[in-house]
């Protein structure tokens, strides 16, 4: 009899300890996901490319959105939309902007632009360099901030693929950018 007695009440107290645990655990995590974190889609149109070359724009289109998406992956609150349509970097029409904003739920739009130029002596060059710019627009198309990054001049890099400057300039000048941002606010 005391046997049931001891083994009951401790079954029935395992039960009612737990039960009160496990309902504090799910308030602290529902509190937690429930946050205000609201995603913002930012989208990177296609970089344009000079020289217009097509053996070099596939590798570039490839080097540039991987430093970009590598950008993104500790940010929760942002997420990268990337958008394969060529868009001119000197003259971005407004409207078109507006509406792959709006289609995509993006809070702004990104038109990169990549330059590539050879650094050398004569005959012997020794690597490719780039100059990738940046122009960020808002989900309205109106213009918020331009930047650009020269991998020569700022890193003085003279070794290296044109892969790892494409992936400098781009981490380059989504530093300045944002930056740039910082002190407009």
């Amino acid at each position: 009899m005391f046997y049931r007695f001891t083994l009951s009440t401790f079954i029935l107290l395992l039960i009612t300890g737990l039960s009160e645990i496990a309902a504090q655990d799910i308030v602290i995590n529902t509190e937690q996901r429930t946050g205000n974190r609201e995603s913002q889609n930012i989208i990177y149109f296609t970089p344009s490319i000079y020289p217009d070359v097509a053996e070099i724009k596939d590798a570039t289109n490839e080097a540039f959105f991987s430093a970009v998406s590598d950008s993104y992956v500790n940010n929760r609150n942002r997420r990268m939309v990337r958008v394969d349509m060529p868009v001119t970097y000197e003259d971005a029409d407004r409207n078109t902007i507006r509406e792959i904003c709006i289609n995509n739920n993006a809070t702004h739009a990104v038109i990169p632009h990549v330059k590539f130029f050879k650094v050398g002596l004569g005959q012997f060059v020794f690597s490719s360099q780039v100059v990738v710019s940046m122009k960020l627009y808002d989900a309205e198309g109106n213009f918020v901030s331009e930047s650009s990054y020269d991998t020569f001049r700022k890193n003085a890099r003279i070794m290296g693929s044109a892969q790892n400057s494409i992936r400098i300039g781009t981490n380059g000048v989504l530093r300045e950018l944002s930056q740039n941002i910082k002190r407009k606010k």
